[in-house]
């Protein structure tokens, strides 16, 4: 019996899985949150329910990847590293080059490295942590499973910008999404906990997180998402700016004397609930502080209004919808803001029940009893999407 890990690399997080395979049975799993942030917590849960927690000061994302192999056997989870036949690791952007997951070759890893502009934030620290653990575990298989590959069957009207039609046929300026694997997963076991196929359905599905986007699914296909041509476009994030005018950026990079790519910086590490709160890129810790700092309740109602306006036009889109499902971090998590995501969404006959909605990270229906529209909690299993990948790669 082999042994499967998930990596599952964010901007700010570093979640993994260590399943039994083919089980597909669970028997490790943490995470590091805050990652190079103060407070950063290393946490482990095993299969006996067992859970350890650790924090330290900036955990690097060096650090968090020998924490990880150590801890898997200092907790005696494995005897021998040798006993993780396969990783997978989740990878956000694979351009038109990966249209599917792909055994991890030197010239993928190459591959990977190179599209870091459609995602400047997630590739690269992706493919640090493949170098990784293809060093601490030189015999096992290694797979990239690629968030993109959900949105390459997207309608040419929503994938398309209103360029010039050339600029996508020679340098692929188009929209490529990401999260893809979460949102796969979530939309295929919303349908379940409702009964009914995917294919049956017109679902949003709402990740948010430190990384957020939204995607519309029409009758078990991707319709359509928030994310663009990187990870930067859409709803506002954690340190994501979101959609901005690009005259803007021009302009404040006059204003600035920036150039571009120091703007583009700007953008991914510098804005969203951090450049607005001027706080934290937190959600925590800013509804922790709204009640005495005006910027960090105007950084949440912020967050909110993106979500909401994403939401409705995809409700527009779709002609309808009969579920909304919330995942990932603050999706999960986030009481108070999927109150207010739902309350600011009223017109749409979208509705929470509040005491259904007192609780986090659970699966559970949150809308009101006999609700025309269902509204979902869905934890995220992309690990479990991303071994099932190795799998059928690998074997």
């Amino acid at each position: 019996m082999g042994k499967t890990l998930a990596i599952n690399a964010g901007s700010s997080t570093l979640k993994w899985k260590l399943f039994a395979m083919p089980e597909e049975t669970v028997i490790a799993s943490g995470m590091v949150d805050r990652l190079n942030l103060p407070g950063s917590i290393f946490k482990v849960k095993l299969a006996d329910g067992q859970k350890f927690t650790e924090t330290q000061d900036k955990i690097t994302n060096k650090l968090a990847a020998a924490m990880v192999l150590t801890r898997l056997k200092s907790y005696g989870i494995v005897q021998h590293l040798s006993e993780i036949t396969g990783v997978g690791h989740r990878v956000v952007a694979g351009g038109e080059v990966f249209k599917d997951s792909a055994v991890i070759t030197p010239t993928v890893l190459k591959q990977i490295k190179e599209l870091k502009d459609y995602a400047p934030l997630h590739n690269p620290v992706q493919a640090y942590y493949i170098d990784v653990f293809q060093q601490l575990l030189p015999e096992a298989q290694q797979v990239a499973v690629f968030d993109t590959s959900l949105y390459t069957q997207m309608p040419a009207m929503n994938y398309l910008y209103s360029l010039p039609y050339a600029y996508y046929e020679k340098f692929g300026a188009r929209k490529y999404g990401a999260h893809g694997t979460s949102h796969r997963y979530v939309a295929k076991r919303t349908a379940e906990l409702l009964g009914q196929p995917l294919e049956a359905l017109k679902l949003i599905t709402l990740h948010l997180g430190s990384g957020s986007s939204i995607t519309a699914f029409d009758h078990g296909q991707a319709l359509d998402t928030s994310m663009g041509f990187t990870p930067l476009a859409g709803v506002m994030m954690g340190t994501r700016s979101g959609d901005v005018d690009p005259s803007l950026v021009a302009y404040l990079a006059e204003k600035l004397q920036k150039t571009m790519p120091e703007m583009i910086d700007i953008l991914n590490h510098q804005s969203g609930l951090l450049g607005i709160s001027e706080l934290s890129p937190d959600q925590r810790d800013l509804e922790d502080t709204q009640a005495d700092r005006p910027k960090s309740k105007l950084a949440l109602d912020m967050f909110v209004n993106r979500v909401v306006r994403y939401v409705g036009s995809y409700v527009a889109e779709l002609g309808g919808v009969d579920a909304i499902a919330f995942t990932a971090g603050s999706g999960e998590n986030g009481i108070a803001m999927r109150q207010d995501i739902a309350d600011q969404l009223a017109g749409l006959n979208i509705a929470i029940d509040p005491a259904k909605n007192d609780f986090r990270g659970e699966e559970r229906v949150i809308s009101p009893d006999g609700a025309a529209v269902k509204v979902l909690v869905v934890p995220t299993n992309e690990e479990l999407m991303i071994v099932r990948d190795v799998a059928r790669l690998t074997h």
